[in-house]
């Protein structure tokens, strides 16, 4: 006798040396781009039934990197990441669905300080085989997590467009 076997998503692993989490921003009208270069992905994903799939990620804050080191200085100060208190940022998704344009939207939750915000990204995902690439956009309020409040924050974009490549091994 057989029983059927639950289907449920494949689980995936990033490379962290050809994965990037970044994200841009503007500095009296200059802009810029930053980076983290730590952080964890765990990622199981199924296209065909989107009710398994899964993304949960970790971000080491303090391994922001904007290319300058006073600019970094400052983003890991008290009045933004303050790595010392709040080491990591964390987003998991809750569920994902096709967007009204075909494409797919992961909604879920993502902590960054003490604040936590719904947040809907934009995923593609490509598969080949053993490998694939997942790339996710969104733009976040940074205002809305807390990060650089103060009128010493005026001349930072309250907008912050993200995005994450992912270079992904079936496990």
């Amino acid at each position: 006798m057989t029983l059927p076997l639950a289907t449920q998503a494949r689980d995936w692993a990033a490379d962290p040396a050809q994965s990037t989490l970044g994200f841009k921003d503007t500095y009296s009208g200059e802009g810029f781009t930053g980076k983290f270069k730590k952080f964890d992905a765990t990622i199981s994903y199924d296209e065909a039934d989107l009710s398994k799939a899964k993304f949960d990620v970790t971000i080491d804050v303090a391994s922001v990197d904007t290319a300058s080191s006073e600019r970094d200085d400052s983003l890991k100060g008290e009045d933004f990441f303050d790595p010392g208190k709040f080491p990591q940022a964390h987003f998991v998704t809750e569920s994902f669905a096709r967007a009204a344009d075909g494409g797919v939207e992961a909604k879920g939750q993502l902590t960054i300080r003490d604040k936590t915000q719904a947040v809907t990204l934009k995923v593609k995902f490509v598969a080949t085989g053993d490998k694939a690439t997942l790339d996710v956009d969104t733009v976040l309020k940074r205002a809305a997590f807390g990060l650089g409040t103060g009128s010493d924050w005026n001349d930072i974009g309250a907008d912050v467009p993200v995005h994450g490549h992912l270079v992904l091994t079936g496990k």
